[in-house]
């Protein structure tokens, strides 16, 4: 019999009336086992894919991104289009955890990992397409106000587009922390599972000491709920600032509320003014 007690106004959440250790057992299988052949065809396909991304960006560096179809008359191209697409992306999956846990919706167990973890990927490839426009992604730290040999020159603090390097690594770092805490649990309960000692040490760093008492637990859903705290209006400043790229910048469609159909109509007709 489970000992888990369920409301009899609700489905339960986990069917089957499995105890703790069976929910267990399932969690820490496929961590424990060997892969089996679709992990590794993944494995295959994802691998295959990055080096076919390195590829075309080691090109776009060589070549430059006018092969991205960004030109004097284009001003949203392949990179600044996908960038605001990630960006998007980005957003929900924190935004959508973070709310839940503040509203305290026990169902927001079954997505958070997943929707944090979208979040951290979808900020990575965002940040990659801004980096790689500047033209020179080797020198693309000047972004950051940092002491250099050339005296007292610092970056433009009134530039939306710094705003921009502040607000997303912001959030990259609050998101990255949100979901590496929701790991903590899960990962010391494969740390006491451990035979091999490597492994357990392994664990046992990652799992910064966790030992499952009230207090840990206590401070496990404090630091949650500020952390949440902190990423839903992170979610809206860096929306604002991005939108703040375009409504201040005097490129040619960038600043109008038609972008990409003014982008397209310059494309095929480069002779065409517009004021």
């Amino acid at each position: 019999m489970s000992g888990n007690h369920e409301s009899e106004v609700r489905n339960p959440l986990i069917l089957g009336n499995k105890t703790y250790h069976q929910m267990t057992e399932d969690i820490c299988r496929p961590i424990e086992g060997k892969a089996n052949k679709y992990w590794w065809v993944s494995f295959v396909i994802a691998f295959t894919t990055m080096i076919w991304g390195i590829t075309c960006l080691s090109y776009t560096i060589g070549t430059g991104i006018g092969s991205w179809g960004a030109n004097k008359t284009v001003g949203w191209a392949w990179d600044i289009t996908n960038f605001v697409w990630w960006i998007g992306i980005g957003h929900a999956g924190t935004l959508i955890s973070a709310i839940l846990l503040l509203f305290r919706q026990r169902w927001r167990m079954s997505i958070n990992r997943s929707a944090e973890a979208m979040t951290i990927f979808a900020v990575i490839c965002a940040g990659l397409f801004p980096l790689f426009h500047t033209g020179r992604p080797w020198l693309d730290y000047w972004m950051l106000p940092l002491p250099n040999q050339f005296g007292s020159l610092w970056v433009n603090f009134n530039s939306p587009l710094l705003w921009d390097v502040f607000a997303i690594s912001t959030y990259f770092s609050v998101s990255l922390v949100f979901w590496y805490l929701g790991l903590l649990p899960d990962l010391a309960t494969v740390r006491d599972r451990c035979v091999n000692p490597t492994k357990r040490f392994i664990y046992g760093l990652l799992s910064f000491g966790w030992k499952g008492t009230a207090r840990d637990w206590h401070r496990f859903e404090e630091v949650s709920l500020v952390l949440a705290g902190l990423s839903t209006p992170l979610v809206l400043s860096v929306h604002t600032i991005v939108s703040f790229d375009f409504a201040t910048s005097i490129v040619p469609g960038w600043h109008t509320t038609i972008f990409r159909l003014i982008s397209l109509r310059e494309r095929f007709s480069p002779d065409l003014q517009w004021y």
